[in-house]
């Protein structure tokens, strides 16, 4: 299974991957159009600033993960071919209870439902790495494989 991973030393907390992952989830293909209607999409990640080490934070996919056990209508589950922990936005009730469980604070509120990454499930490459001018995220193979 494939996971992005941040390369710390690499990050220069520039953003880019905020930017791109609003961009990949929005329905504009132009990307200023994208920015200047009245809501963009969340970013479904975040960059830590605390100089000198800035990176990403987003859903890890985990192997055992405890925001699906954790969800009480089912709206998180798990592809156990690819790993990914994807939500199905029409069933989540807006509890939180998966925000309250996730180690690493990856799922947020996104008005009455929540967000998290998904991969850019079906593009060969998430947005996010495939526009980090500084290649401080890697898309590769789980280290545990």
């Amino acid at each position: 299974m494939k996971r992005v991973y941040v390369n710390e030393p690499a990050c220069i907390g520039c953003r880019l991957c905020e930017v791109h992952c609003q961009f990949a989830h929005s329905s504009s293909k132009d990307l200023v159009k994208a920015f200047k209607k009245a809501a963009p999409p969340l970013p479904r990640l975040r960059v830590e600033v605390k100089k000198p080490v800035s990176f990403s934070v987003r859903c890890q996919h985990c192997d055992e993960p405890a925001c699906v056990y954790a969800c009480l209508t089912g709206a998180l589950t798990k592809d156990e071919k690819t790993g990914v922990v994807s939500v199905d936005t029409e069933k989540c009730m807006g509890c939180w209870t998966c925000i309250l469980v996730c180690p690493y604070a990856a799922i947020t509120r996104d008005g009455d439902k929540i967000s998290k990454c998904d991969l850019c499930t079906g593009k060969p490459l998430p947005s996010c790495v495939a526009n980090c001018p500084n290649e401080a995220l890697v898309y590769a193979e789980t280290r545990e494989s």
